[in-house]
């Protein structure tokens, strides 16, 4: 193996001060990339949040997930388990009672996801302003290329007319 490869196939860098933000984006095999994409959708953000201070049942789950269905809530729940964030635990009763929890691991997520709501929660109304400025400059920007194309059009109509 050539000096400084790792061992390890889905090692994408070294995270220090000076590493390259798109080190770990570029290469398909980077598990850095594929454990943002899951931890970082939707679903797993809220089943995260939901199981913080309790575990709950999977129809508790999907109750409280607005919008979620029955299959994606299974597959999220499944690969929150297979990452080790996620404890289910079979409960031998009949009907058999699952119930979710986080593990250790999943509970130190909560934590940078909490602190990620926290920033979002202080910053909505600058967030709000800055879409309401953009869509603002874009409208505007759309009507000024729509009357130039207009008085292209009327121009070029005026030029055929007075060539007839």
């Amino acid at each position: 193996m050539e000096e400084g490869t790792s061992e390890s196939p889905g090692y994408c860098g070294d995270t220090g001060d000076d590493y390259d933000i798109l080190q770990w984006d570029t290469r398909e095999d980077c598990e850095v990339r594929q454990i943002l994409d899951r931890v970082a959708d939707k679903w797993s953000l809220l089943v995260i949040a939901l199981l913080d201070k309790h575990s709950l049942r999977f129809t508790e789950l999907r109750r409280m997930i607005d919008g979620v269905s029955q299959r994606m809530l299974t597959r999220t729940l499944r690969h929150l388990e297979r990452d080790g964030l996620v404890s289910r635990t079979v409960h031998p009763t009949v009907p058999p009672r699952v119930d979710y929890a986080l593990t250790p691991l999943g509970a130190t997520l909560h934590t940078t996801i909490r602190a990620l709501v926290t920033w979002t929660e202080e910053h909505q109304n600058q967030i709000a302003a800055a879409r309401t400025a953009y869509d603002a400059r874009v409208a505007a920007e759309e009507q000024a290329a729509a009357d130039e194309a207009a008085e292209r059009t009327a121009l070029a109509r005026s030029v055929l007319a007075r060539g007839r």
